[in-house]
């Protein structure tokens, strides 16, 4: 029978109730044919209430002390498979919670933020053939015997890891939303619900803000050609299907509007000339665990000015791992106000030209002032003031034609 994985997010177990819900949705599953095998989320806001307990304890600088936090924090996890699998059991179902560590779900050593190396499938096929429906702790592996996390949001990357070790069928995604739309339906009433989205939409729009799926969970089922529905644990709507660019059945100029979480841009003016001025800035905020998004470097009057975007969350470590370098690779660092990304998400602009022209009139039309622009090939970003964000996704969606 084709395995399907289902992974259900915190909102979806975020009660008793709920996770006696989701029982029966895997017990449907099951009943269609199909051998689920099950990831978990921690209950809904449960991880920020541990992440709270270690905070309040520590401050977290020394290398043991973040060992201790993933810990912490995978517990989460444990608890709500564990919960589930007693679900299952009382609708007389086989079944059996896997914490990272048992299967195990090999990661490297980054903790708070690792990556799956590897996943030993052989007791999720022993406990199949028994009949025994297998239920992952998802966010959580393990290196050299100490527990990993693997970023917030990794339950999702569980869930891919998971389907593409085993070769499942697909891998559905329940969350609290009926699918991917075209941009947020709390900012923009009329977005439409896609039908299916290409990996590469999915991908763009996920790491520009879009909440719905984890980047990573994206880039694994791309790499493996892993069949991936976002769905609602709440609804019997058919979700949103993530397929190859070549299955689609429909191809948007634009499919999707989307605008990030607030960033910090952060400008080095005076930047020394040396070849490997740069990778050094890069490889000093890359020591701080910081994520760079857009990247702007521009040389006016002899003078080289490096900008480029973190979140707002990590402004304040980006700026502690650059305070050394200032007078030895650049004069000076500012921190602009809080900033926002909106980006224009579409494969169709890889054969259709004028969607670059057309996303600045709109911008221009409603004198948004743009900061800096940042394109791929099948994405426009533009990095506007914060306050202007909500009206910008607005315009950008009916300037597109977007609207239902």
């Amino acid at each position: 029978m084709p395995i399907i994985v289902q992974k259900f997010g915190g909102t979806s177990v975020g009660n008793i109730e709920r996770i006696k819900h989701v029982a029966a949705l895997v017990l449907k599953e099951k009943a269609k044919g199909n051998t689920p095998v099950v990831v978990v989320s921690a209950m809904a806001g449960f991880t920020d209430q541990l992440v709270e307990y270690a905070k309040a304890i520590s401050n977290l600088t020394a290398f043991t002390d973040v060992q201790e936090y993933d810990v912490t924090l995978a517990s989460g996890e444990q608890i709500t498979a564990a919960l589930l699998a007693l679900a299952l059991h009382e609708r007389d179902c086989k079944a059996r919670s896997w914490l990272g560590w048992q299967l195990p779900i090999h990661t490297d050593g980054t903790f708070g933020n690792a990556k799956i190396k590897q996943i030993d499938t052989a007791p999720l096929l022993e406990a199949l053939d028994n009949g025994v429906i297998p239920v992952i702790s998802g966010f959580q592996g393990i290196h050299q015997g100490r527990v990993t996390t693997l970023g917030r949001g990794g339950s999702d990357t569980t869930a891919a890891a998971v389907a593409a070790a085993l070769k499942a069928e697909r891998c559905d995604i329940y969350t609290d939303v009926t699918g991917v739309f075209s941009a947020d339906p709390r900012l923009v009433p009329n977005a439409r619900k896609l039908k299916q989205l290409s990996f590469e939409e999915m991908l763009e729009l996920s790491s520009s803000g879009a909440k719905v799926l984890h980047s990573r969970s994206v880039e694994m089922a791309m790499r493996y050609n892993l069949k991936m529905q976002v769905l609602s644990s709440f609804s019997d709507e058919p979700g949103t299907m993530l397929v190859s660019e070549e299955e689609l059945m429909e191809e948007n100029i634009v499919t999707g509007i989307v605008c990030s979480a607030d960033e910090i841009c952060v400008t080095l003016s005076g930047l020394s000339k040396t070849a490997n001025a740069t990778a050094q800035v890069f490889a000093a905020v890359a020591q701080g665990n910081v994520s760079i998004d857009m990247i702007v470097q521009n040389t006016h009057d002899g003078e080289i000015t490096l900008s480029f975007t973190v979140t707002a969350f990590d402004s304040e470590k980006t700026e502690a791992a650059l305070a050394s370098l200032k007078g030895e690779l650049f004069a000076e660092m500012q921190l602009s106000p809080i900033v926002s990304q909106v980006s224009v998400v579409g494969v169709g602009m890889r054969r259709h030209t004028g969607t670059a022209k057309r996303m600045f009139e709109i911008l221009a039309q409603q004198n948004i002032e743009v900061l800096a622009i940042s394109t791929s090939e099948i994405k426009i970003s533009a990095l506007i003031p914060k306050d202007k964000k909500e009206f910008a996704v607005r315009a950008l969606h009916t300037g597109f034609d977007l609207d239902i």
